[in-house]
């Protein structure tokens, strides 16, 4: 073999190699769109599956969020205490029985859960400029009235108050209670998007 013989060859290899690491991009940039194509559209999420979870997780007195339609589903088991707190709330909520509020018809009820269950199930949006507000379950919070407040949501951003059935405070921003999705239950498996 010659000296000319053996560049050839070098030769060969490195251009083998580059068209190798070309051919390799060109193949990247054509399956990319088309793997994307298989996602589902922004209308598509928007509108959104059913989101399910088992509420057995879920402590006593402690709240999860899901996301279902882009936005934060609270979930929060609600202790004995917290239940019997709800109806000593009324004269301070500006709609105590959910008339002018958007629940389901099987959630309006004091406790605006299906079958008066601990589990409330809400949008975490709040109704005056839809900021999410924190879940503040501790009972007289001296920041949120002292010994009025048994434990709710507060809204950082304009200072609206909700309590532990998601039902606003009179005196602040929002003008209605916090969203109720429909929802289901069978045994402990929750399904928001269904009723």
């Amino acid at each position: 073999m010659n000296h000319a013989e053996g560049v050839d060859v070098k030769r060969r290899r490195v251009l083998i190699a580059t068209t190798a690491a070309m051919g390799a991009v060109g193949v990247g940039a054509i399956a990319t769109p088309f793997v994307r194509s298989w996602y589902p559209s922004a209308k598509a999420e928007a509108a959104g599956a059913p989101v399910t979870y088992d509420t057995s997780s879920i402590e006593s007195g402690q709240m999860v969020v899901v996301k279902y339609r882009g936005k934060p589903i609270y979930i929060v088991n609600r202790t004995k205490q917290m239940m019997d707190d709800l109806s000593k709330m009324d004269p301070l909520l500006v709609d105590p029985t959910s008339d002018g509020s958007v629940q389901p018809d099987y959630c309006k009820n004091p406790t605006r859960s299906r079958d008066g269950s601990n589990i409330l199930v809400c949008e975490g949006v709040c109704t005056h400029l839809g900021c999410a507000p924190s879940f503040r379950p501790e009972v007289g919070a001296a920041d949120l009235g002292g010994s009025s407040w048994l434990g709710g949501f507060f809204c950082p951003c304009h200072g609206s108050k909700y309590d532990l059935a998601a039902r606003v405070f009179k005196n602040v921003p929002a003008p209605r209670n916090l969203a109720i999705p429909d929802y289901n239950f069978s045994g402990t498996i929750l399904t928001v998007g269904v009723s």
